[in-house]
């Protein structure tokens, strides 16, 4: 019986420290001392994040917050409401950034900062409020929101630090099983037709580059392999043309597809491994788009060996 590995386990493997969640040894770091310093750090590098994987217009400075309060609640329309809620939330998250800014500066002077406060307990509550109204927020890519990382500042400033980058490590796993299952959609997929057939080892490459790319921190040493290396292996799935000719088992049409899948794919895992966060909607209607490649494919096949 294989022995069952406990969730959060930690283990030196290759001279890194991993640790184990839900099927996958995860990349770990050590966490900084949990100082109001420390948490400002972490939440700023969240935020930033945050901005660079959704939609467009809406980092409004939290000066304005009174502003974009009212553009929200005076609109009725109920898709200019969601764009002007998106706008709404990053107004929030940047005055919480503002606040919690100004306390680190005051505790720098040597005033004692409490967790009860009165400014801490108000940057707590916008960013409660923020991460409610982050599920009108969309990815850049228009596809679906991103509510999981608008938690994570929220989380930053309730846990822990310790805490905050253990509950990264379970986001990390998921994120690494997302990925393996739409390169699995897509090998399932091109399996029977000739004319992928040497896709696979390329699928293969992109998906194991995108695993380790979001594991990996921007400020490890190893980022400049490990993001080139999850750059050209997506240029070569890219690159990839179906072979042609009476044995390739597919139309042009359907080879046009394919490739429109691969590209569709490409483009879902590279969102998925920077955003590290799994995107279930996006990855549930590709595996949907792959099936019915399949089944129109199976019924091509079906035709031609009746004829």
């Amino acid at each position: 019986m294989d022995e069952v590995i406990p969730l959060g386990k930690k283990q030196i493997m290759g001279g890194q420290l991993r640790v184990y969640y839900y099927g996958y040894w995860v990349k770990a770091y050590e966490a900084p001392a949990d100082t109001l310093l420390a948490k400002k750090l972490l939440i700023s590098g969240l935020t930033r994040r945050l901005f660079n994987h959704c939609e467009h217009g809406i980092n409004i400075p939290g000066r304005r917050l009174d502003e974009a309060r009212g553009a929200y609640e005076s609109e009725s329309d109920p898709e200019r409401k969601r764009v002007k809620g998106a706008m709404l939330a990053g107004c929030i998250f940047n005055r919480a950034t503002d606040i919690f800014t100004k306390l680190v500066e005051i505790q720098a002077l040597g005033v004692t900062i409490e967790y009860d406060n009165a400014l801490m307990r108000e940057c707590g509550a916008l960013l409660q409020e923020a991460l409610t109204l982050g599920q009108m927020v969309l990815h850049r890519s228009g596809e679906e929101g991103l509510d999981e990382l608008w938690g994570e500042p929220f989380k930053a400033f309730s846990f822990g630090i310790e805490d905050f980058y253990n509950s990264r490590y379970v986001k990390i796993a998921q994120t690494m099983r997302a990925i393996d299952g739409m390169r699995d959609a897509m090998l399932e997929t091109f399996a029977s037709l000739p004319a992928f057939a040497p896709v696979g080892a390329l699928l293969g490459a992109f998906a194991d580059a995108a695993k380790v790319k979001c594991e990996t921190l921007r400020t490890d040493p190893e980022v400049f392999e490990v993001w080139t290396s999850f750059v050209v292996s997506g240029e070569r799935l890219a690159g990839f043309r179906p072979r042609s000719g009476s044995d390739a088992g597919v139309s042009q049409e359907q080879a046009s597809e394919g490739l429109h899948i691969l590209a569709a794919g490409k483009a879902l895992i590279y969102d998925v491994a920077r955003a590290r966060v799994p995107m279930p909607k996006s990855a549930r209607e590709f595996g949907e788009r792959c099936e019915k490649f399949r089944r129109l494919c199976g019924a091509q096949r079906a035709r031609s060996a009746v004829a």
